[in-house]
């Protein structure tokens, strides 16, 4: 049984890979930099997908692939300064390897958006304020985002998504 939800979540069903997609793009257009977007969920429940859709609506100039064997790849768009990182811990080891990667300043960054897929795996180095997205598999080709704002400072990109997808 689902929780009532509060004020800092929301609940999408979507009903493909493409309506995932598109509700990243929608998010993705909401980024103004110094966000830091966490998927969670198993393998094949769409965290790549999302991720693509969030860089699209940011403006990403290059595609947004699965960096899983990279850990982490930068973006850039063509109208400004700010980078998106897309990391991928599903391949480490220790949450140490995390600290190797330098992470930390990019977390803190106000020109970077930090989309993070298996941040389970790493929490020690992740920002208490962010925005966690829990993907998992409903009936067939669906899946239910739960998007929750963890911190105050969050709310306000909640809100914009819960707008820009329900209108409002």
């Amino acid at each position: 049984m689902t929780p009532i939800l509060g004020p800092d979540s929301l609940e999408v069903l979507s009903r493909s890979a493409e309506q995932t997609r598109r509700v990243g793009m929608l998010l993705g257009r909401l980024l103004r930099g110094g966000e830091v977007i966490c998927l969670e969920g198993p393998l094949g429940v769409g965290k790549t997908v999302l991720a693509q859709g969030i860089g699209t609506g940011w403006g990403a100039v290059s595609p947004v692939l699965s960096p899983s064997f990279v850990l982490v790849r930068e973006h850039r768009r063509a109208s400004d300064s700010q980078r998106l990182l897309h990391v991928d811990f599903y391949r480490l080891q220790d949450p140490r390897e995390a600290q190797s990667l330098g992470l930390e300043d990019w977390l803190e960054d106000a020109d970077t958006v930090v989309v993070v897929e298996w941040p389970e795996r790493a929490m020690e180095i992740l920002p208490p304020q962010r925005l966690w997205v829990r993907l998992e598999f409903a009936n067939g080709d669906r899946r239910r985002l739960l998007f929750t704002a963890q911190g105050e400072s969050y709310l306000p990109l909640l809100y914009g998504l819960r707008r820009a997808i329900f209108g409002g």
